[in-house]
């Protein structure tokens, strides 16, 4: 039975992922590598939870008390008792392949270790403890409090009894899941970032101007945004290093990443985040 959580990384993730625990009752413990980073964790918190009053989602009372399950530090190995430890730090596989080793080292042997990756492979991160049986992808989406879905993904030893606490823990915190099999960007990313691609495509051939793709998808399809739209959001950088990922771990030819795309990041054309992308937001 999962009591306490652990949640590595106070990010925009780390911290929604933390927020929906202590709303569900859990105690929670975020770590980060500097309090800096965990007030920062905890502050979006409070932030997010004193809207929720504002807006009559929720009493003061129940607030302070979401607030008084969840605890921040900088030691990760404060996580040495925790049941179920959620991973959310930067998507660079050496990093979290260190981050495991430590946690295989420090945490209890029946606790399960999750990873909020996006689209890295959880046998591979797996491979770096002694407990393959008890590590699992836990993918939620951005953001957080908002987003329905997650995905479970299964790595090559997760064993169905992780599987099903984590399934278990999904339904509890409000979430319905999907089960994957381990493969590059799992469902959703493979997806999405196939179907941003091809619009990029048809941007590069001259097909249609951008303002038309977006709006044959939002209007054709009932896309609530566009894809060009869509890739400025998530940032164009993001979005080639993500396509790029699924064109080396597949070798197939039909996610190479469109020329027009390493154009714009090459320029510093990102989108949103630099001011210019598809679209100009000066």
């Amino acid at each position: 039975m999962v009591k306490t959580i652990g949640v590595v990384g106070a990010g925009t993730m780390g911290n929604g992922i933390a927020q929906v625990a202590g709303e569900a009752g859990y105690q929670v413990i975020l770590q980060d590598i500097d309090e800096k980073y965990v007030q920062v964790g905890l502050d979006a918190i409070k932030k997010n939870l004193h809207s929720k009053v504002t807006k009559g989602k929720t009493e003061e009372k129940e607030a302070q008390e979401i607030l008084s399950r969840i605890h921040g530090t900088v030691n990760l190995h404060d996580l040495s008792e925790v049941d179920v430890v959620i991973e959310a730090i930067i998507e660079k596989m050496e990093v979290k392949k260190e981050i495991y080793k430590r946690l295989d080292s420090i945490c209890k042997e029946f606790t399960v270790l999750a990873s909020n990756t996006s689209g890295l492979s959880i046998t591979e991160i797996a491979g770096s403890t002694n407990r393959p049986d008890k590590v699992i992808g836990l993918h939620f989406f951005n953001p957080v409090l908002v987003m329905e879905l997650v995905e479970i993904i299964k790595g090559s030893r997760t064993s169905e009894e992780s599987i099903q606490l984590i399934s278990n823990l999904v339904d509890l915190i409000g979430k319905k899941s999907i089960l994957v099999n381990d493969s590059p960007l799992f469902v959703v990313n493979r997806i999405l970032a196939s179907m941003i691609n091809e619009a990029i495509f048809l941007r590069y051939e001259g097909t249609a101007c951008a303002e038309d793709i977006d709006q044959a998808m939002m209007l054709g399809a009932n896309h609530p945004i566009g894809p060009l739209a869509l890739a400025d959001l998530i940032g164009l950088d993001t979005l080639l290093y993500v396509i790029e990922t699924l064109y080396s771990e597949t070798a197939d030819s039909k996610y190479r990443p469109c020329p027009l795309l390493k154009k714009l990041v090459r320029a510093g054309h990102l989108g949103k985040k630099s001011g210019i992308g598809f679209y100009s937001y000066q």
